[in-house]
């Protein structure tokens, strides 16, 4: 059984060697792969194409939204997943309904309001 200052070195020891290879695979990589300057890797790649527009042009304000909307529920999917094969109370069982309704009432609200549509 460990005590808990074998815990503690267990623990320091961990991140001595992680910090340790981290600085080795940095330093490694300095030294095999030098970086060699070319204005090719200057230049922004818009699949294979010459930049024709700057790249700080304005996007759609659509593009963000249909993001948020996407991280939103990918977000619900990712907080149900534990819950997959588990033995619910009553309770934990209401609660992620009630989850669940609030999630599908704010997908309802978008809807409604046109966030989905794209004309």
């Amino acid at each position: 059984m460990i005590d808990h200052y074998g815990e503690s070195h267990a623990l320091l020891l961990v991140a001595i060697i992680s910090f340790g290879l981290g600085t080795l695979i940095f330093v490694a990589s300095s030294y095999l792969a030098p970086s060699v300057f070319s204005l090719e890797k200057t230049l922004s790649y818009e699949c294979g194409f010459e930049p024709f527009e700057d790249a700080r042009s304005r996007f759609d304000v659509r593009f963000y939204l249909v993001a948020l909307l996407f991280i939103i529920f990918d977000l619900e999917v990712a907080f149900l997943f534990p819950l997959v094969g588990q033995q619910l109370s009553s309770t934990g069982f209401i609660f992620s309904f009630v989850f669940l309704g609030i999630l599908t009432l704010g997908f309802v609200y978008e809807w409604k309001q046109g966030a989905l549509q794209w004309s």
